[in-house]
């Protein structure tokens, strides 16, 4: 049996114990359970060498079991051991801002609580931690960005207009700008900051990793009342910004199921057909992150709407085409030149 299944199984005897007002038999866990007895006799016998203050009695030639009053909170307020496990479960899932100063309260934190831990709830959170790890993204090491994030951080807090000195990776060019940073978000791995750009005065998105310069000004601003940031990003596919349109993709049944199990957007609607392919339409700004999406799904996905970018997707795959029947040799021959 996986570790993570016993160590789920043996929460849920914990909890009913805690949360029972009366004993409970081995037969009441087991048909809670839906598991055999013998299996609750050694999940009961697992707790008790944890640490955990399970006890046992006979009454009337039956065995029950109890936990001792005193251990029915085990937890000092105003964590709960659901909410701590929630907490550790969380801790692993931001391993992508390691580096950040996000990350280090994040671990400050989870070193205070534990001080308060009585010594069997810190051997059953071992084994959680132990049998849970949550997969990341790729990300990108912001340790060395650590000094401009609090800057932003600060800024944001405080009204404070921003000098920067901002790389445009389209342009590859590097320009100086004004900004007025309405918030520090962080997206897919990335952190961005949105804020109103004095220089072409517009909301724009920065990614913080491009700020070659940050410097604090003495410049106060003040976010407007209708500022919000999910209608802002409403139509974006990703982190990127334009101007909505009707699209409209055909995906083959090979990925019909793949399409299916997820909301790509808030706007999408999906509609079945009967040869077993989708049907995908939504409102979406048309940028390079959806049309990425898109060409990752190859010859089974069709664009249908808008024109416009029907014509890029087969302009993409006619120039990859190109590069393939090449062959791979002038490539390599490029790459070590």
């Amino acid at each position: 049996m996986a570790r993570g299944d016993q160590l789920s199984r043996q929460w849920k005897i914990f909890q009913t114990l805690v949360t029972s007002r009366h004993p409970k038999s081995v037969r009441d866990l087991a048909e809670n359970l839906d598991c055999h007895k013998r299996t609750v006799y050694r999940d009961l016998e697992a707790l008790e060498a944890a640490g955990f203050p399970i006890y046992t009695e006979t009454v009337s030639g039956k065995n029950i079991w109890f936990l001792m009053d005193s251990a029915k909170n085990p937890m000092p307020a105003p964590f709960s051991l659901p909410e701590l496990m929630a907490l550790y479960f969380g801790k692993d899932a931001l391993k992508v801002l390691k580096g950040t100063v996000f990350y280090d309260a994040l671990k400050d934190l989870f070193q205070k609580i534990e001080t308060t831990l009585p010594p069997e709830s810190k051997k059953y959170l071992k084994n959680v931690e132990q049998s849970l790890e949550v997969g990341s993204r790729p990300y990108k090491p912001y340790r060395k960005f650590d000094k401009v994030i609090d800057q932003i951080k600060e800024a944001v807090i405080n009204r404070r207009v921003i000098d920067i000195v901002y790389y445009t990776m389209s342009r590859k060019k590097e320009t100086r700008r004004k900004v007025a940073p309405y918030k520090l978000w962080f997206f897919d791995g990335t952190f961005y900051m949105i804020g109103y750009c004095k220089w072409i005065k517009e909301i724009r998105i920065f990614a913080v990793d491009r700020i070659k310069m940050l410097a604090l000004t003495d410049e106060i601003f003040k976010v407007p009342d209708d500022f919000d940031i999910d209608e802002f990003m409403g139509n974006s596919f990703g982190a990127f910004h334009g101007k909505p349109q009707k699209v409209r993709v055909l995906f083959s049944a090979d990925v019909a199921e793949y399409i299916k199990e997820k909301v790509w957007h808030k706007s999408q609607k999906l509609h079945d057909n009967p040869d077993g392919s989708v049907l995908f339409e939504a409102d979406i700004a048309c940028t390079k992150e959806f049309k990425a999406w898109i060409l990752q799904w190859g010859a089974k996905a069709i664009v249908l709407e808008p024109e416009e970018l029907r014509n890029e997707i087969q302009a993409e795959t006619v120039e990859m085409l190109a590069v393939y029947a090449n062959g791979i040799e002038p490539v390599e021959k490029t790459l070590t030149a």
